[in-house]
């Protein structure tokens, strides 16, 4: 559903997450990702992304644009967010305006490094990394349904030495480990979803 994989650290990543998108009703779902165009062609009924500094998810609702302020009242059945939230400076506001904007049922997919240096700067912050259980919690103190979090991670100690010691964003060729060691976690991802 996204583009092909190029890099090692988000092979097992890509394809999990293409799994959960494709397992629901796409051309019946309204879509919003956060800061990137990575699902621009999978398929929703409706699609927009929406940019910092332009959109800027940890502001209050009410200061938002004419425009944007038409998503914050339960607008969009998805809202996706993939390597976004390690940089927000407020995740638990910016958790909080998605659940916002999410319709009874809506679903939030979010994608986060862990075992990865700091990267961003000078054009924007690295602020946070979860593990799959911090997770968790993370979105529940959000306001999303704790029976309708699930959390994964990916990673083993190869992956994540090599992002530390070589060029981060090196690709995936065949052969490269995808064994998962849950004690060396390099990418980390959640499904929350909205209560009805």
């Amino acid at each position: 559903m996204k583009k092909p994989v190029k890099h090692w650290l988000r092979r097992v990543l890509d394809d999990e997450t293409d799994k959960i998108v494709a397992s629901w009703n796409v051309p019946s779902l309204d879509a919003v990702e956060i800061s990137g165009t990575a699902w621009r062609a999978a398929g929703f009924q409706s699609y927009a992304s929406l940019t910092y500094p332009q959109f800027d998810i940890c502001e209050p609702v009410e200061s938002w644009s004419d425009e944007n302020a038409k998503l914050a009242n339960e607008t969009v059945d998805v809202v996706l967010a993939e390597q976004v939230w390690e940089h927000l400076k407020y995740p638990y506001r910016a958790g909080r305006n998605v659940l916002r904007m999410l319709r009874p049922g809506g679903r939030f997919l979010l994608t986060t490094p862990f075992l990865v240096r700091v990267h961003g700067p000078p054009a924007y912050s690295d602020c946070s990394r979860w593990t799959a259980e911090g997770m968790k919690y993370f979105l529940e103190e959000c306001g999303f349904d704790p029976d309708g979090v699930q959390t994964f991670s990916w990673g083993n100690k190869e992956c994540a030495a090599a992002h530390i010691t070589n060029d981060m964003w090196f690709g995936y060729q065949k052969g490269m480990n995808l064994k998962n060691d849950p004690t060396y976690p390099c990418v980390v991802w959640a499904v929350a979803t909205k209560r009805t």
